[in-house]
């Protein structure tokens, strides 16, 4: 295998980043925070999940860490968001 083919792999479907059966943590977070209608939330939700699913191929316990940080980022975000505007409706879910 050439550099640049190692070098695509590692760029559009990295080791890291996949799960059994051919899952890729990609597609778990934009599911995940599709119905959410905050872009603060779902970027932590999203950064929460990519560590938490990647650590044990990458990061180890620094990426749990780091999905630690995100989580508690996310938790004061929206005790903050809800003390002031109270709970927000989510969207409706779309089945595809």
């Amino acid at each position: 295998m050439s550099e640049v083919a190692k070098l695509t792999d590692n760029v559009n479907h990295p080791e890291h980043y996949q799960m059994a059966g051919g899952i890729e943590v990609i597609d778990v977070i934009e599911s995940a925070i599709d119905p959410i209608n905050d872009p603060r939330e779902a970027m932590c939700l999203a950064n929460v999940l990519k560590y938490c699913l990647r650590y044990r191929f990458k990061g180890g316990l620094e990426s749990l860490k780091k999905a630690r940080w995100y989580l508690d980022r996310m938790i004061a975000y929206m005790e903050k968001r809800d003390a002031n505007f109270g709970n927000y409706q989510r969207k409706e879910r779309i089945e595809k």
